[in-house]
This record gives structure tokens, sequence and C-alpha cells, in this order.
């Protein structure tokens, strides 16, 4: 059954590309050895990355002699709480696994905290202003106190220099706990925000989810499978 699947799926992708021509024998026949080699080529390709991805993760990056944040800067959705696209609704708000936990250990260490999030939902006009104020209520309510909201409300072509991977949110949540974006961590699920980490000249932590794609996971200069994991980085502890 697999074999007459993997015949007829080659079958298809051959004849997809052979169609539109010009058909002849050299180029049929280059289109059906190929046809037959990308299956095993992109499943191979797909394996080496995330054979990379386990061991990154096993193994997370750790500057050596990387001295303790002042200050840790968290994204919010896929990273403190689970990711409801343009959410209106504070009673969708459900933390992710551990951020209660992890917040305090930070708290308890002295480490002032702050959300650098993007909100594009307002500038689509999906949401206003005072539902994300409602839903950060609610997120406080759960996790407590997080210090200053840096909240872009842009449209990814607006242009602005606060929507991450530009700096501006890291630059405004630092300034309004008085300290340098270098003496900040910057905590996100995805590429933007640790590109923003990296242009503030904070240190950046990517803790993956299902929303982040390998070729972020790869770039990423730290990696942490989960947000108590990022923290124990952080602090130099061992779970």
């Amino acid at each position: 059954a697999a074999g007459a699947a993997w015949l007829a799926g080659t079958a298809e992708l051959a004849w997809a590309r052979i169609a539109p021509g010009p058909r002849d024998r050299r180029e049929v026949s280059r289109m059906l050895v190929t046809s037959a080699l990308l299956p095993f080529a992109a499943t191979g390709q797909r394996a080496c990355g995330e054979l990379t991805v386990r061991r990154r993760l096993r193994r997370p990056a750790h500057r050596a002699g990387a001295a303790c944040p002042a200050a840790v800067l968290l994204d919010r959705d896929g990273t403190l709480v689970v990711d409801v696209p343009y959410n209106a609704d504070p009673a969708r708000v459900v933390p992710m696994p551990g951020a209660r936990e992890a917040l305090q250990r930070l708290r308890a260490a002295g480490i002032g905290l702050g959300v650098v999030s993007n909100q594009s939902g307002i500038g689509r006009g999906l949401l206003g202003p005072e539902d994300v104020d409602a839903v950060n209520a609610r997120i406080e309510a759960l996790l407590g106190p997080l210090g200053p909201w840096g909240i872009c409300p842009h449209g990814p072509d607006d242009g602005c220099g606060c929507r991450k991977p530009e700096p501006g949110l890291v630059h405004d949540v630092a300034g309004c706990l008085g300290i340098s974006p270098a003496r900040c961590a910057v905590i996100g699920d995805i590429g933007i925000d640790v590109e923003a980490a990296r242009a503030a000249g904070a240190r950046g932590i990517l803790v993956p989810t299902a929303a982040t794609r390998q070729e972020e996971i790869v770039a990423a200069p730290e990696l942490a499978p989960d947000l108590p994991s990022a923290v124990d980085l952080l602090l130099g502890a061992q779970r």
C-alpha cells in the first residue's frame, strides 16, 4: 500500500512538472528521475533539520560568564499566554505552562519585568486599544504584575520603529525601567523577538512553539524548551 501510494504521488508530481512542456524525451526523462528522488531528498533534509533542533534544545546555548540581566522583557502571545490571534476576550486568556512560577523566580531574584508585544489587530481594526488593555489586565491578574507594557499597534506595512523585529519596544520598555537595553534579556517564541533583542543590544532567548519556524530555531542565539528553562538560563541554574 505504501509503495502504491508513493508511485501514485510520484506520477502526479511528475505529470504536474511535465505538463507545461515542451515534453521532449530529455525533459520527460529528467522530470521522471527528479520527481522520484525529490520526496527522499525532502525527507532527508527535514530529518537533518529536526535532529539539529533537538540537539540544540537538549543543550541550550549559554554564554559563559553571562551576568543575570537587570530586567527580562517578555513577548506576550505564545510566551506568557497561549496565543489566541487578535484576542479581545479576557476570558480566553490561558497562561503558558510554568509561566507564573517562572515569573515569581525572576521577581524573587530582584529582576525587573516588562512586556514587548506586537498587537497589529489594533491597526487592522480587529480590536481596540481598550480590548488589548482588558486582556493585559487579565494576564496580570493571573500572572502578577509585569512592569511596563510596550505595545505596538501598527501593521507590518506601517513602517514604524516599534513593531518587532525593530528595536523600538525594547528601547521604550528598558527606558521606562531606567536601564540600558544591554542590561535586558528578551524572551519570545518567534524569530522577530530575538531579532528585536539583537537590534537593541539585548540578550535574546527563543522558546519555540508550534508557531516557530525551523530556520528561526537554527538562527537563535540561545534556546530553551519552555519559559521555566529560559529563566534557568538567565539565573544560571540547572533543572
